[in-house]
């Protein structure tokens, strides 16, 4: 690292002055990183899960459990208990799945945000009160929009039209 500047075959770290952020970077962090406890043994549960649960293989077995049910259909005489245990069985796994997927998104979403945020602290021209859009209230989202919206707009009709000096340079076509 030289004046700053990470060189491009290193990982830069945090800058000198970054504030230290509890749980680092890492997708999986090591058992003591957070202190233990209950939250950081969910966090841990509910990555292994996702990507357990989120795998082919896991999607497979599922799929052949419920040809499995639907074959013994006939031997059950297709009854209001055979009926039962699937019903069951899949809302208690999704009613728990439920539960892991939200945490994982939400661990996700601060990480990204976390990212973001980074990003716009240190870009020079960048707005810094766009730190905190996730608190800002539906009215003020909806202005910055529509100014984000005029934005693009200007943008877009300046790379469509020529510059206005080169434009009455230019001779007119015959």
């Amino acid at each position: 690292m030289t004046n700053g500047i990470a060189s491009p075959r290193r990982r830069a770290g945090p800058a000198p002055n970054a504030p230290h952020l509890p749980g680092g970077s890492d997708a999986e962090p090591a058992a003591g990183k957070n202190g233990g406890g209950l939250q950081s043994f969910f966090r841990r549960f509910a990555h292994r899960s996702s990507a357990l649960f989120g795998s082919p293989w896991v999607f497979f077995a599922a799929l052949s459990i419920i040809v499995g049910w639907a074959l013994t259909g006939p031997v059950f005489h297709f009854s209001d208990t055979w009926q039962l245990v699937i019903n069951t069985g899949t809302t208690v796994i999704t009613f728990l799945m439920v539960f892991l997927i939200q945490n994982t998104q939400n661990r996700d979403a601060k990480a990204i945000h976390l990212k973001l945020d980074e990003l716009i602290r240190a870009l020079e021209p960048a707005r810094n009160r766009l730190l905190e859009l996730e608190n800002m209230s539906d009215d003020e989202l909806a202005r910055l929009e529509e100014e984000f919206k005029r934005l693009r707009d200007r943008a877009g009709r300046s790379r469509r039209e020529p510059p206005r000096a080169q434009a009455a340079v230019a001779p007119a076509p015959k």
